[in-house]
């Protein structure tokens, strides 16, 4: 069929003029007639009208076949809930291939309102506001990126704007904000959909400033996805047990209920079929039976009941592949991707996680994070950002006034002294020019180190990223989303050229010049570039690079033996490193000069010497508690810190099954209290724990706090419901890291001591279990006593340990057990635990696969080979030290500490040795041997299955003087032991009170069984028991992981 219209116009009217062919009549009048006939087109509800295509956010895109119904069905529905008529005057700000599209156009046609279209020109962040107030737009559908673009200018004020639809995004609080302040009229829907679903099926809708304006500041960060429309469901669903829908809080999958679903992606069925899923919930047959009645009873056959138009009553799930969480209210949360989880050096980082910090910072608009691939082949988080210009400007005119610019081209400032920004730079930054990578990073370097310094407040330091890139806008893609692979990742000449000179580098030492050079081989830097006093950390480094450049230093510099805890722990810096490197080099010098010498006994003694300050800040006196104390029974009121770490696991299920069971509180670091639940459960469950009843009996009562803060950091409400409740306070949360130094770790781990022992004299009296480590016994003195024969008494002062603690850890358990002391002098009722190496549970075999002894097991594997250390190792199974904290509570005598000492305690050699048996090829190589063999891994780059070294965070450790390092003295459990005698009397439980090679034997199977080791070779002396792991316990590992018990 072929035919020729010369000039196709559209009229006003909405009527088409063709044009004349031979001077006549228009080509289109004959044809005008036939607008009013029907087309004489039969359709169904499965007639397919449109092919559109997703994104490709997941790879490919993929072409979804859509459905009659999907286009016809909510039309009346919006209207009516919406209150959209003819008046109303629709923008089309879609990309022509993308499905909103379809609302976009269909919308207003069904309502017969006026569609708008924007030129190009228009859709720019300085044009758009305006076009959308002059054309006096009532209704809009955007992206949240499209929505970033209108937000470019806040004048003028939209006030014609009624409804904003979002789709496609995440939609944050601070854009909502700000679009009400460009238009206070408008109610901002935020609408949940695919192309999948055929069009957004879900709302939560926000009223506009002038109707509320307080709604949002009620809200958090992220806009929920709301609920479906009509005749829509999402469901949360558990993502092991796909048969179980979430709790209230509880993380899982959306899937998408809906009878306006697409067909099916076009030539692929496998796909189709993973996606759209028949829904389990309910008898779909039951549907087939209502619609043959419900065809019995027409009075004439309906058109379309024909197979072609209509493929039957259905009753489908799309699954969406994003993670959400109910609402108390019913509405449902987005939280995430399921794919939005990286694994980074080991390391589990949340991508959205970053995004939703980055976007509270006030001088950024837009920002998105990914994973690339540096020079070096290794991955690094880099995140992307859009500044809010006119703010930044402000901001960084505020930074040259308080720097002293005089200039006219640079001001002192940041990490490398100056701000560096030339004239002709920021000239082209106010004209909106393009720039290259490198004259951007050097413009926005000062926002770059503020951005990096915020994340480094809420971020562990593994999840801040490695490279910041600044951007004038985010590409989007055909559909308004951002277009990540359109990002753009600077070569390496390209990076190093966005590095300015170093303002100090001519006050270098020649130490310092040589350690620049190498740091430089590994950092995104050149060595002029790098700052004598910027963090190896801030500067882009992380612990690989660090366990790489230590055997540098000490080859470079001969007869230097720089341990890894300088490069690992606090923020070395060149000046720091270089000061060790020179002070190593001039022993003699160093016992000369006395003011260096004066400073490290200071650093020695800084723990000690910070303890009367710390005893000011607990009260003078405190109230006794009564003589029924402590109980025979169970029962209690307990408050329990640290309960999402693995020992606090334990600990809260030790304390919830005893009959009757205790009345918990557990105290959780998390933005809400649905998370704060979320963590203890998905804890739990990893560890083959969780038990249901505890929340539907109300015995599990989450409370929300951070250890750092005062009142533990927990609301008004809370504190006083705890003081007023709780008999017991269990304090086992606390910051474990053994290399940060003392000041790092006193305010999760000290201050968190003074604040529970406040809690114990606020309103009802209680008692205080602190669980200590005996990393507080690391000292020569302790050591020697035990190879004079003698154990460590439970009663022992601790004088033995006010200097001489090597680790910030020890030292900052130390000052919390002397503090206790005092308190117990002062009236409090307390008991210490003090605790060695946990190890897992020898029955289900779980354990803690950040722990030193189990990365041991594992590091030996990857390196082919194990030392030869005779020391024993005080390690008591998981399951036995928590029982043991608990009996000390509740039956231990007042005031007293309880040692955790093995029965029996094996030798390295014992606990290494187990790998031979169980079918592991490790020979035994002397210390020294052994110690090369795991430099030349790491320097190698060699990998096991892709598999980072098990004791690459402990380097410094196996290769410092692992045979001294792990020297222990030998402890006295007397008091321990009544406490568990106690306990056994009335509850009649018993635990393993050590490890045996049987025990190590469980945790290889779990090892293996969870892929953290490889399975040994067949033919062993002792084959490993068998052991299998649910699909919902997988899951729930995989989302766990630290050593720490902090809350």
């Amino acid at each position: 069929l072929r035919t020729e219209v010369p000039a196709l116009k559209l009229l006003d009217d909405g009527s088409l003029r063709g044009g004349s062919l031979d001077g006549g009549a228009d080509c289109l009048a004959d044809s005008q007639a036939k607008k009013a006939e029907l087309p004489g087109v039969t359709v169904g509800p499965d007639s397919t009208p449109t092919l559109s295509f997703t994104s490709g956010s997941e790879g490919r895109p993929k072409g979804v076949k859509g459905r009659h119904f999907s286009l016809a069905y909510y039309f009346p529905w919006m209207a009516q809930r919406f209150n959209l008529s003819e008046k109303d005057r629709f923008s089309m700000l879609s990309g022509i291939a993308h499905d909103p599209i379809q609302r976009d156009i269909f919308t207003p046609l069904f309502l017969g309102a006026s569609l708008i279209v924007p030129s190009p020109e228009d859709i720019t962040f300085d044009k758009l506001a305006k076009w959308a107030s002059d054309n006096q737009i009532t209704a809009t559908h955007l992206t949240p990126a499209m929505g970033q673009i209108l937000l470019g200018s806040l004048e003028p004020k939209v006030q014609s704007l009624q409804n904003a639809f979002f789709v496609g995004d995440v939609l944050l609080k601070r854009d909502c904000r700000r679009l009400q302040q460009l238009a206070p009229n408008c109610r901002i829907k935020n609408m949940y959909g695919t192309t999948e679903t055929q069009r957004a099926v879900s709302y939560y809708e926000i009223p506009s400033l002038n109707q509320d304006a307080g709604y949002l500041e009620q809200m958090g960060d992220v806009i929920p996805a709301g609920m479906g429309m009509v005749n829509v469901q999402l469901l949360v669903v558990d993502r092991e047990k796909k048969e179980r829908q979430c709790e209230v809080g509880e993380i899982g999958e959306i899937y998408v209920r809906a009878g306006g679903l697409a067909e099916h992606y076009l030539g692929d069925e496998e796909k189709s079929s993973q996606k759209f899923v028949t829904n389990w919930f309910v008898d779909p047959q039951k549907w087939v039976e209502e619609d043959k009645q419900r065809a019995a009873a027409q009075s004439q056959q309906e058109l379309w009941r024909k197979p072609e138009l209509w493929f039957g009553p259905r009753d489908r799930m799309y699954r969406s592949g994003d993670l959400g969480r109910y609402l108390p209210d019913g509405n449902v949360e987005c939280v995430g991707r399921a794919d939005d989880q990286v694994k980074i050096r080991g390391f589990r980082i949340e991508l959205g996680e970053i995004d939703t910090h980055l976007s509270k910072h006030p001088l950024i608009r837009e920002n998105v994070t990914l994973v690339k691939r540096d020079h070096n082949e290794e991955q690094i988080l880099v995140s992307y950002y859009v500044p809010e210009m006119q703010r930044w400007r402000e901001w960084y005119a505020e930074q040259e006034e308080r720097m002293g610019k005089s200039d006219g081209t640079t001001a002192q400032s940041g990490a490398n002294g100056s701000l560096g920004v030339p004239q002709g730079i920021r000239r082209r930054v106010s004209a909106k020019e393009e720039m290259g990578v490198a004259d951007r990073m050097k413009i926005f370097e000062l926002l770059t180190l503020d951005v990096r310094e915020r994340l480094k407040q809420k971020l562990p330091v593994y999840a801040v990223p490695t490279l910041f890139i600044p951007m004038l806008r985010l590409p989007l893609t055909p559909n308004a989303k951002v277009d990540r692979r359109a990002l753009p990742f600077p070569g390496a000449a390209e990076l190093l050229g966005a590095m300015p000179k170093a303002g100090d580098v001519d006050s270098r030492t020649d130490t310092e010049k040589d350690l620049a050079e190498i740091w430089s081989q590994h950092l995104p830097a050149t060595a002029d570039s790098l700052p004598r006093e910027s963090s190896f950390y801030d500067l882009g480094g992380n612990s690989i690079m660090s366990v790489q450049i230590v055997p540098k230093i000490n080859r470079k510099w001969q007869g230097v033996n720089v341990p890894m805890s300088v490069m690992a722990a606090g923020q070395p810096t060149l000046k720091s490193v270089g000061r060790y490197i020179d002070r190593s080099l001039n022993p003699v010098g160093l016992r000369l000069d006395a003011a260096a010498g004066e400073e490290e006994e200071q650093q020695a003694e800084l723990y000690s010497n910070d303890l009367p300050k710390q005893i000011e800040k607990i009260p003078a006196s405190l109230p006794a508690i009564g003589s029924e104390y402590p109980r025979v029974k169970s029962g209690l009121n307990v408050l329990l810190t640290g309960a999402t770490g693995f020992l606090g696991a334990y600990l809260m299920h030790d304390l919830l099954m005893r009959t009757p069971p205790n009345h918990v509180y557990v105290h959780v670091r998390a933005s809400s209290h649905q998370q704060a639940v979320e963590r203890v459960r998905t804890t739990c469950t990893a560890y083959g724990l969780w038990q249901d009843w505890w929340l539907s009996e109300g015995i599990l009562e989450v409370v929300l706090g951070d250890l750092e803060k005062p009142k533990l950091g927990m609301s008004e409400g809370d504190y006083k419901k705890v003081s007023e409740d709780a008999e017991l306070v269990i304090h086992n949360g606390a910051r474990v890291h053994w290399l940060m130094p003392y000041e790092s770790l006193k305010p999760a781990n000290v201050h968190s001591t003074v604040e529970c022992i406040k809690l114990c004299s606020t309103g009802k009296p209680k008692r205080l279990a602190f669980v200590s480590s005996t990393s507080a016994l690391d000292t020569d003195y302790y050591l020697q006593q035990s190879e004079y024969g003698n154990k460590v008494l439970e009663f022992d002062n601790l004088e033995g340990s006010r200097q001489g603690l090597g680790t910030g850890y020890g030292q900052s358990k130390w000052v919390s057990e002397k503090i206790i002391n005092e308190a117990c002098k002062r009236g409090l009722s307390a008991v210490i635990v003090r605790s060695g190496y946990v190890l897992g549970d020898p029955k289900s075999g779980i354990s803690n696969t950040d722990d030193f002894l189990v990365r041991m097991l594992k590091g030996c594997v990857q390196v082919g080979s194990r030392p030869d250390v005779e020391n024993t190792i005080n390690m008591v199974p998981v399951n036995h030290v928590a029982r043991l904290i608990v009996a000390s509570a509740f039956y231990g005598d007042k005031n007293t500490v309880s040692h955790v000492e093995a029965h029996p305690r094996l030798t390295f050699n014992e606990f290494l040795g187990a790998l031979e048996e169980y079918g592991y090829s490790v020979p035994q190589h002397d210390y020294e041997t052994w110690k090369q063999s795991v430099v030349n891994y790491v320097e190698g780059g060699r990998k096991d299955d892709g598999d980072e070294l098990a004791l690459l965070g402990l380097y410094h450790m196996v290769t410092g003087d692992l045979p001294e390092a792990t020297k222990a003295p030998n402890l006295n459990d007397r008091n321990a032991q009544r406490a568990l005698d106690a306990d056994t009397k009335h509850t009649g439980m018993e635990t393993p009170k050590g490890v045996t090679k049987e025990a190590v034997g469980s945790y290889l199977a779990f090892l293996t069984a969870r892929g953290f080791m490889t399975a040994p070779k067949a033919g062993a002396k002792v084959a490993l028991p068998k052991m299998e792991l649910t699909k919902e316990q997988t899951a729930a590992l995989n989302r766990v992981g630290g050593r720490g018990g902090g809350s």
